[in-house]
């Protein structure tokens, strides 16, 4: 087995979560903005499907830095933010976004007990970690600097972006239009 083997695995499975929580932000925003042509409910299968993946490909993007003998991290180094001293500015955005992601995406199994409207506020935080997500990317990736890699990534992070710009200035809007109170009547 090549020495550099947990190096690969990690770097593979953290841009496998990239693009995962990429993927399934983008669904999520269509499903809450109701820009999807199909239903929610026929999405969430999909939706599900791919956080549970970021989240696996999380965990394997940390754990498998365990066996990196470069850099020889402990645990505390992969789970305890800005405390591993490589990019320690990056790595602890990275370690923050992925604790994010994988708890606002196992909540989806407790939004009974959470309460259907707490979980939905809550969850809306998932877009907030995968812009730390895309920052620990693009701040601390080995590959940040590839033309691969930024073509990958553009190619799932500027239409969720758009996504994103456009469910935020709808909902502002939307706000600011509620916040004005009924337009006046004019009468004939």
């Amino acid at each position: 087995m090549s020495e550099h083997v947990f190096w690969i695995v990690s770097r593979g499975s953290g841009i496998a979560a990239l693009l995962l929580s990429s993927a399934a932000v983008a669904l999520g925003l269509m499903m809450s903005g109701r820009l999807a042509k199909v239903h929610a409910k026929d999405l969430r299968p999909l939706h599900e499907t791919l956080s549970l993946a970021t989240i696996a490909a999380l965990v394997l993007h940390a754990g498998a830095l365990l066996g990196d003998g470069y850099l020889s991290p402990s645990l505390a180094d992969i789970t305890v933010p800005f405390v591993f001293v490589y990019e320690p500015l990056w790595t602890g955005i990275g370690i923050v976004a992925g604790w994010l992601l994988v708890v606002l995406g196992l909540s989806f199994y407790l939004r009974a007990r959470i309460g259907v409207a707490r979980w939905r506020r809550l969850h809306r935080f998932t877009a907030l970690a995968w812009v730390m997500a895309i920052g620990h990317s693009l701040g601390a990736g080995t590959d940040a600097d590839r033309w691969w890699f930024l073509a990958a990534c553009a190619l799932v992070i500027l239409p969720t972006l758009g996504l994103l710009s456009s469910v935020l200035f709808a909902n502002s809007h939307a706000a600011h239009t509620a916040s004005r109170g009924p337009s006046p009547r004019i009468a004939p």
